[in-house]
């Protein structure tokens, strides 16, 4: 039977197509006629082995006890959890924030980006997004028949977004533009003065800002920007947050949005026939983590750092130069030359490599077009396991 065109357009997906490839690679591990292969090393999700604090499990496991948990629970249900975001948002930007009109709980961050579309463009309206960008930003744009401006970053530019690369005419058609700094795949911070370029074009123009900052906690160098230190948010600006990350809840689906209110409005109106929200027991949980545990992603920050700067130097031992990230979590790595010797992208690369030898890295063309040539490295296990694996990619890499 045949699917919609805009399915059709979102393809597989590059988490899709890496999970064929892990689960193929597992399957041969079990196969007694295949020699032994070294174990599954998946350094493609940014899914950490790192725990939540104890008292946010604790919360929550208490709070399963309630029946009311295990019921459906509507917006007004949430506004305990909005009241703890509004209470964060004045201690972490120092910007009082209306938790009736202005927040709202999202089963991560990503459900809010990839409905955004949906809730504010009309099909065929402009919207700009990065090149590369986070896969559920493209996916949101196609589901809603936006057409796409993609914005190319460049590493010769620091991956600095060059706005005056996009003509003032394609400007005054823009209706959406979708920002993620610290920037996931290339692992940088950014600077508060793109927000700022950014907003001021948005404010031009009219169009919606949208800053997905889920990595705000995460920055090893620098200050993360942050939407919510503009003055005129309110006016055209929304910010997606998420606890997966700074507090290792990543399997639980917790995040939020604050903006404007109509854009709040817009969207909550878009979930109510969507879907419901998270159990109250896992609210519970995240208000536990925004109201007592605020300073928990410096504890990470640490653990990350450490596993950077030794990864990265193993893995110059291995014979492939990391450049050094600036945010958390990840290592964004130039196609080695040998392997570009061979003729290989970064799709054929990152299986090849799985093949060889069990280590799985997301190829960077998944991320847009501008992509290509680069793959990222989730720092996502234990020092030992990632200094392994770069023994295991050096190897590999030597016998090309």
């Amino acid at each position: 039977m045949p699917i919609s065109e805009r399915v059709s357009r979102l393809g597989s997906g590059v988490f899709a197509r890496n999970d064929q490839r892990k689960a193929a690679y597992l399957a041969r591990r079990l196969s007694s006629s295949e020699p032994a292969l070294p174990p599954l090393l998946d350094l493609s999700l940014g899914s950490t082995d790192l725990q939540p604090p104890e008292p946010v499990l604790a919360a929550i496991a208490a709070q399963l006890q309630n029946p009311a948990s295990a019921s459906y629970c509507l917006h007004a249900g949430t506004r305990p959890f909005r009241e703890a975001v509004a209470s964060w948002a004045q201690r972490r930007f120092s910007v009082d924030v209306d938790p009736e009109t202005e927040v709202i709980l999202l089963v991560g961050s990503q459900e809010g980006t990839a409905h955004l579309p949906l809730a504010v463009l009309e099909p065929g309206d402009r919207a700009v997004l990065l090149d590369p960008g986070y896969p559920s930003h493209r996916g949101g744009l196609v589901l809603a028949s936006a057409a796409l401006e993609p914005l190319r970053l460049e590493a010769s530019a620091g991956w600095r977004p060059d706005f005056e690369a996009i003509p003032a005419a394609r400007w005054a058609e823009t209706r959406l533009m979708v920002l993620g700094f610290p920037h996931n795949p290339t692992a940088i911070t950014g600077e508060q003065a793109w927000l700022e370029e950014a907003m001021a074009l948005a404010l031009r123009h009219g169009f919606v800002l949208a800053h997905d900052n889920p990595y705000v906690d995460l920055s090893l160098e620098g200050e993360a920007p942050a939407l919510l230190r503009h003055p005129d948010w309110r006016a055209c600006g929304i910010e997606f947050f998420s606890l997966s990350k700074g507090w290792c809840l990543g399997g639980y689906r917790l995040g939020f949005a604050i903006g404007a209110p109509w854009l709040i409005g817009a969207l909550r109106q878009l979930k109510a026939v969507v879907d419901f929200n998270q159990s109250l027991a896992l609210q519970v949980g995240a208000r536990e983590a925004l109201l007592h545990h605020p300073h928990w992603p410096e504890h990470l920050r640490a653990v990350y750092r450490q596993r950077r700067d030794r990864l990265a130097t193993a893995l110059e031992r291995a014979g492939w130069p990391a450049p050094l990230a600036s945010m958390a979590l990840y290592l964004w790595l130039p196609t080695p030359p040998q392997a570009l010797a061979r003729g290989l992208d970064s799709e054929s690369f990152c299986a090849a490599l799985l093949e060889a030898t069990g280590v799985c890295l997301t190829p960077g063309n998944g991320f847009g077009a501008a992509g290509e040539g680069w793959q990222r490295l989730a720092l996502v296990h234990p020092i030992e396991q990632l200094e392994d694996g770069a023994e295991r990619i050096g190897a590999w890499l030597r016998g090309l």
